[in-house]
């Protein structure tokens, strides 16, 4: 499945095949290292340089509107490379994966995603020199998504 970002940034895709490993139940949430284990590896990881912008109170899970927005001049030599949405909640925790490059202009991307209750989001910035950046922000959702009804 593909879906465009709001900006035209990039591209949102379906998670690689560990983030399906790595799916929970719905009374447990990862901790920002657990979410941050399967993609950074030994890279560098910085809280600093994201901006994450979610509502801190959501009515309805169903469609969240999120933008994040990375410093970076967007060069060939130094860009960003990936931004990475992931939830510390939802049963899948990778919510999108966005491809940039220098042709993006910026590191900025608006979408809306689906959350399964109140939670922690984090946001994943990918350089080109393989180091990584993030911003996490608490969600407090009143009206899960992602609920089995039956």
């Amino acid at each position: 499945m593909q879906l465009a970002s709001a900006s035209g940034a990039g591209l949102a895709l379906s998670g690689p095949s560990w983030v399906m490993a790595q799916q929970i139940g719905f009374d447990q949430q990862r901790t920002v290292s657990d979410m941050l284990r399967g993609l950074v590896g030994a890279n560098l990881v910085r809280e600093q340089g994201v901006s994450l912008s979610v509502a801190a109170l959501a009515d309805n899970g169903t469609l969240v509107p999120v933008t994040v927005q990375v410093a970076s001049p967007m060069t060939e030599q130094d860009h960003v490379s990936h931004i990475y949405l992931l939830s510390s909640r939802n049963p899948v925790m990778q919510v999108a994966a966005f491809s940039l490059g220098p042709w993006s202009g910026r590191a900025e991307i608006s979408t809306r995603v689906r959350l399964a209750g109140s939670q922690q989001l984090l946001a994943l910035a990918r350089l080109s020199d393989g180091q990584f950046r993030y911003a996490a922000a608490e969600v407090i959702v009143t009206e899960s998504a992602c609920v089995d009804a039956s």
